[in-house]
């Protein structure tokens, strides 16, 4: 394409700022949350468990019901799914900033989860299927995927301040957003293709399957950052899980309208754009947590000090929509998502020597490395996910993508945890705190490394793929 199909009128513009509005959204939502827990703990009372309930509930609906969010932007309609969804989303958000039991605040975040499952593959759908293949795509997804990362990094910062203030607003910030949104998006949003029709009706043995499965699988995930608590319910958890994701699958393949196509899986490029994300948010989800209970809580910074400290990695806010879609124009999108990869890696490395009288100097090249490595990385990602699928399965791609984004940033969290909490053991002293978050840390250090490996053989085999095609549904050379 010439370099005039990169340009977008006022209406694209307007189209782009709204979807990337909605992943700010999402962004800015949790992030905000997780630094208000600690006053919502103090304001309400709430034991330990319901505290960690509070996000964990957000990460059920979120995690469970991805998939079949997906599909059902396909099937029922991208901006129709998006509006509703959006609705639902402002509505429990509210709900949630009203809440003065534990309870009310788990139901909050729950729906609000589910809400977020079917908003977001939605919104990634519309995005590839308002701006053509090309310039215009790629520029469209800078854009989106700097405004996602940037809003989780603001989020700290913006949690911090509404806290100060009162942790309801945490809550109610959301819905004015979200009121702004949606009023754009009734204005500016609309399908590029009619929705998928079914001749045999909607798969509802599959729906029920897959949706089960994910709630199993992502309430097993939440319940390994607790490696003593049950292990028995836990691994009985994870077994009903892979049973109902085996009992999805003789589904599908019996199904005439299957609502998971299983040949999008053969994709090799796809899978590996999705193992990629997955180990990328990982590794970084865990890193957070680690960097998080260090500063808070070995070296005494309150949660808006740690949010500024980190407020560095939202550089990717401006590097994501500028630079890397010129650098993907360039050198192609595999060997910038590499280079990410391999930024972020060195970046935690980096991190390994740190001690209870480090400097912030010390700390911030790992957080600028992170701040590139967001810019080189979630875009690309994003664009090899989604990247050659049919345009009836966009919707089913970015709930692939979002899955193991949620996934991800669940077993990130998950292991680092579990990690650490083995090698403190029973000892107190801060000494053996700062070596247990060490040797937590060689969890994000060897996923960023299994990313890059991933990244690298994807690279390998679409150099040889320019002769011998691989099966996949888009061109490798484009993808991850």
């Amino acid at each position: 394409m010439s370099a005039t199909t990169a340009r977008m009128d006022a209406r694209a513009w307007g189209v782009l700022l709204v979807l990337a509005g909605a992943v700010f959204l999402e962004g800015i939502d949790v992030a905000m949350l997780n630094v208000a827990l600690p006053a919502i703990r103090a304001d309400l009372g709430l034991s330990t468990g319901t505290l960690s309930g509070v996000v964990s509930a957000y990460v059920l609906g979120y995690g469970g019901f991805m998939l079949l969010g997906g599909r059902a932007a396909d099937l029922l309609g991208r901006r129709r799914m998006f509006l509703f969804w959006l609705a639902v989303f402002l509505v429990f958000s509210g709900l949630g900033g009203l809440a003065s039991e534990g309870w009310m605040l788990l139901v909050a975040r729950f729906v609000t989860g589910v809400a977020a499952a079917f908003m977001a593959p939605a919104g990634l759908a519309l995005i590839t299927g308002n701006f053509p293949e090309g310039p215009q795509r790629t520029k469209a997804l800078g854009v989106y995927a700097g405004t996602a990362a940037g809003g989780f990094s603001l989020g700290l910062v913006v949690g911090g301040l509404l806290t100060a203030i009162g942790w309801r607003w945490v809550f109610f910030a959301p819905v004015v957003l979200s009121a702004v949104i949606l009023v754009a998006a009734l204005v500016l949003l609309r399908d590029a293709d009619s929705p998928e029709r079914q001749a045999g009706g909607f798969d509802l043995p599959g729906a029920l399957s897959v949706t089960g499965a994910m709630l199993l699988l992502a309430y097993g995930v939440v319940r390994l950052e607790h490696p003593g608590d049950g292990t028995a319910l836990t691994l009985g958890v994870f077994a009903a899980g892979a049973a109902l994701l085996g009992i999805f699958v003789l589904v599908e393949r019996r199904s005439a309208n299957p609502l998971v196509r299983l040949g999008i899986l053969r994709s090799g490029p796809l899978v590996r754009a999705n193992l990629g994300a997955l180990l990328f948010l990982g590794s970084f989800a865990g890193f957070q947590f680690l960097a998080t209970l260090y500063l808070q809580e070995l070296r005494g910074w309150s949660a808006l000090q740690t949010g500024v400290a980190m407020l560095v990695i939202g550089m990717d806010t401006i590097l994501a929509p500028t630079l890397t879609p010129r650098l993907v124009s360039r050198f192609g999108n595999v060997p910038v998502l590499l280079g990410g990869l391999v930024v972020a890696g060195v970046g935690y490395a980096l991190f390994l020597p740190f001690d209870l009288d480090w400097t912030y100097a010390a700390m911030l090249p790992t957080m600028v490395l992170l701040g590139i490595a967001f810019s080189l990385t979630y875009g690309p990602l994003t664009m090899a996910a989604t990247d050659g699928v049919a345009e009836s399965e966009q919707g089913l791609a970015g709930g692939l993508l979002y899955t193991s984004f949620q996934f991800g940033t669940a077993l990130g969290l998950s292991a680092v945890t579990a990690v650490s909490v083995a090698a403190l053991g029973g000892a107190t002293a801060p000494e053996a705190r700062l070596e247990a978050l060490r040797t937590a840390l060689a969890v994000p250090v060897a996923a960023a490394v299994a990313a890059v490996l991933i990244t690298a053989y994807g690279l390998l085999r679409g150099a040889r793929g320019r002769h011998v095609p691989e099966p996949a549904t888009g061109d490798v050379r484009a993808s991850a």
